[in-house]
């Protein structure tokens, strides 16, 4: 772990086993604001207007790799979280740690940790709840895409009518989605998601993805989100475990776990 300057923050922590490297922050966060190939490109979208930016009561997007707490709505899930966080190094992974979120009596936290070799890492997010009473929510996990790749979303196995009666997945949409917009595939095997810079509106799907994972392809690269799948679980929206937004900024790659009533103290 290495303590460098990025984009304006001078006080984030690189990781890096010499195939790729990620940047965490720690004047804002937690956040993970660079992905990618050592000395290549970053994955993940920045937004450059606010790179180096801290304080304040405005939600920013920032771009990167962000928690969040499911279901949406507002003013909740849109807490700032432009103060400082704490790392520790753990003896691999490294833990990022917010202070609690004076608007939901809530704490991020979130463990990054980067295989020895290889281009992998593992996440574990974790919301704790500082308040005196139970909090239902879901944790939520957003990794924003930098523009012109597609999101690749599998479907579970084709069948036969005669022997496949019942339903074998789900498709949850928003009021904006519009299934005839020439960004999505609607393919026998995959759903798929265009990026367009050039988009004129956001679209949105949420899936039931048991399969537990899902991609976004740019440029000769494929990132590849793997998740857990908690079978019969009341997941939030319909019953969605993984959503894809895009709008002419960026792609988001969202992960979703189980709701729960989270008990005073309990992470």
């Amino acid at each position: 772990m290495e303590k460098v300057s990025y984009k304006g923050w001078k006080n984030c922590y690189r990781l890096s086993n010499d195939v790729i490297d990620l940047v965490v922050t720690t004047d804002v966060g937690p956040r993970i604001i660079r992905l990618g190939f050592v000395d290549d490109e970053n994955e993940l979208k920045e937004y450059k207007d606010q790179l180096g930016a801290t304080g304040g009561d405005e939600w920013r997007i920032y771009g990167g790799h962000r928690l969040w707490h499911a279901p949406e709505s507002k003013p909740r899930t849109y807490a700032p979280d432009n103060a400082p966080v704490r790392i520790e190094d753990l003896g691999g992974p490294v833990r990022l740690t917010q202070d609690t979120e004076p608007s939901t009596g809530i704490q991020k936290e979130i463990d990054v940790r980067l295989d020895p070799s290889g281009a992998h890492a593992t996440l574990t997010h974790r919301l704790r709840n500082n308040n005196l009473w139970p909090v239902e929510l879901a944790p939520w996990s957003l990794t924003v895409m930098t523009t012109g790749g597609k999101a690749i979303m599998p479907l579970p196995p084709r069948g036969s009518h005669e022997e496949n009666l019942l339903p074998a997945s789900l498709a949850a949409l928003w009021a904006y989605t519009d299934m005839t917009d020439p960004r999505w595939t609607w393919g026998q095997r995959y759903v798929m998601l265009q990026q367009d810079p050039k988009a004129k509106s956001p679209q949105k799907v949420g899936l039931s993805i048991p399969l537990g994972w899902a991609a976004y392809a740019r440029g000769g690269h494929l990132f590849v989100k793997t998740f857990d799948y908690v079978a019969g679980a009341p997941y939030p929206d319909l019953g969605c475990n993984f959503e894809a937004f895009t709008n002419a900024d960026m792609l988001e790659v969202e992960t979703l776990g189980p709701p729960t009533s989270l008990l005073p103290g309990a992470a």
